[in-house]
Formats: C-alpha cells, sequence, structure tokens
C-alpha cells in the first residue's frame, strides 16, 4: 500500500479534502464499518412507546422480531426526547428481555423471610379483599358532625413511569372507593 493510499485511508484526510466535512457520511466509514449492518435491520415492525423510567416521558421506537423484542432506541418523531434517550432508557430493553425480569407472582408472608410463587387469580383475589377490609375498617360517614363519606384506611402514590391516562384511571379509582390521599411520584 502506497503511502498516499494509507492516508487517503484516513478519516480525517477523507473529511478535510472531500465532499463531506463534518464528518457524518463517507469521510467516516471504514472498510469495518461498511461491512456492518444495524441490529434494527431484520425487525419485523417498529412499535411507538414511552420509556418507563420517569416522568418526562421520552418517546421510544422498539423493534419485535419474530414476536420479540430486540432493540429498543429513541424515537426521532417525538417531541418530548427528540431520538434522544438518558442511560437509564437506553438500557430498558434489559426491562423485556433481561435475565433478571421476574415473570410470576411473588408473595412474602407477614413475618416471612422467603418469596413464595403465587396464582395470578390468587394474587388479585388477596388484593380486592385486603382493599375492601381497609375500607370497611377505615370508612367515616361524618367527621365533627360533617357528611365526609371517606376512608382513611386507602392511600395511593402512583409512580412516576405511568402516563398521564394510568394516572387518570388510579385517581378515579381511588375517589370512587372514597381515598382521599392519593399523591403521584412524580409531582412530589
Amino acid at each position: 500500500m502506497g503511502v498516499r493510499r494509507w492516508i487517503g485511508s484516513w478519516p480525517v484526510y477523507r473529511q478535510a479534502t472531500g465532499s463531506d466535512p463534518l464528518g457524518r457520511g463517507a469521510a467516516a466509514k471504514s472498510a469495518g464499518s461498511e461491512r456492518l449492518t444495524a441490529r434494527v435491520s431484520t425487525a419485523d415492525r417498529v412499535v411507538k412507546s414511552v420509556c418507563p423510567y420517569c416522568a418526562v416521558g421520552c418517546g421510544q421506537n422498539v423493534y419485535v422480531q419474530d414476536g420479540k423484542v430486540t432493540q429498543i432506541e429513541g424515537d426521532p418523531d417525538s417531541p418530548v426526547s427528540r431520538g434522544r434517550l438518558c442511560p437509564k432508557g437506553s438500557a430498558s430493553l434489559q426491562l423485556t428481555t433481561g435475565p433478571a425480569r421476574e415473570r410470576k407472582v411473588l408473595y412474602r408472608r407477614p413475618h416471612g423471610t422467603e418469596w413464595e410463587p403465587l396464582d395470578l387469580d390468587e394474587a388479585m383475589d388477596m388484593i380486592a379483599d385486603r382493599v375492601i377490609a381497609a375500607r370497611r375498617e377505615g370508612w367515616q360517614w361524618e367527621d365533627d358532625g360533617v357528611r365526609v363519606r371517606r376512608t382513611l384506611g386507602l392511600a395511593s402514590l402512583g409512580g412516576a413511569t405511568l402516563d398521564n391516562e394510568e394516572n387518570y384511571l388510579i385517581k378515579k379509582l381511588f375517589t370512587a372507593l372514597g381515598a382521599v390521599q392519593i399523591e403521584n411520584q412524580a409531582r412530589i
């Protein structure tokens, strides 16, 4: 390889002498990068989503192949994040494919030290029974002669990963149950 050809293979030289002065196209490519293919090129479809980590609501493109999530990237069409994701959002693929993801209901009995798997129907029945009992035990019709119709036995602290629609439904549910302590982590 001659010196001229060798120097011509340098990206900086191609950038300074070619038609790509910002180094965003051909000047930045090497023989190795020419052979690379994008991880998203084999995806069957792209699903628009929202990052679940905080209340900002950055847009995500979720790439799916054969019914499985293969990659998650920032959505350039999102007016919130314009294609950018923070380190946590960039790592959100682990939420769906990571080995630490729990795929069953786990329950630790009072004063217990071990988690045990539960059937989803059994867990939902336990939650419903406890909500009904807490509402019944904490119900107040009046407070100092003033009609209040509320319970102080229930409270809700919503997570910052919930979107507006989910927060709206949670607020409606807890208000219908008579709860007055309804708050959201994103507002605290």
